[in-house]
């Protein structure tokens, strides 16, 4: 982490981290899409179970790296509902297209 000096260092360093960002929420868009592609049945794309999971797994990495709950629960949780919903996008497509 830079120990900036003035807002724009700030701002630059904000920056930086949202193309990084990005960059990594299209990887993880790119196993949405295979996921949409896998699964057999639509009715298998919203998975309770696993969302929870994936909530307390980052809610405990979040803890480690010091990001504050607040941040990321809410965050994750409209990720994954958006990420579902493309995820049914990719299915439908695909079925539609058989």
């Amino acid at each position: 982490m830079a120990d900036c000096a003035t807002m724009d260092e700030v701002r630059r360093e904000i920056d930086r981290l949202d193309r990084a960002l990005v960059r990594l929420l299209a990887e993880r868009q790119s196993y949405i899409e295979q996921a949409g592609r896998l699964k057999a049945s639509r009715t298998h794309i919203r998975d309770t179970a696993r969302i929870e999971d994936v909530i307390a797994k980052v809610l405990a990495e979040a803890r480690r790296q010091g990001l504050s709950p607040a941040i990321a629960e809410p965050v994750w949780r409209e990720l994954i509902e958006r990420s579902i919903a493309h995820e049914y996008d990719i299915f439908d497509a695909q079925t539609a297209a058989q």
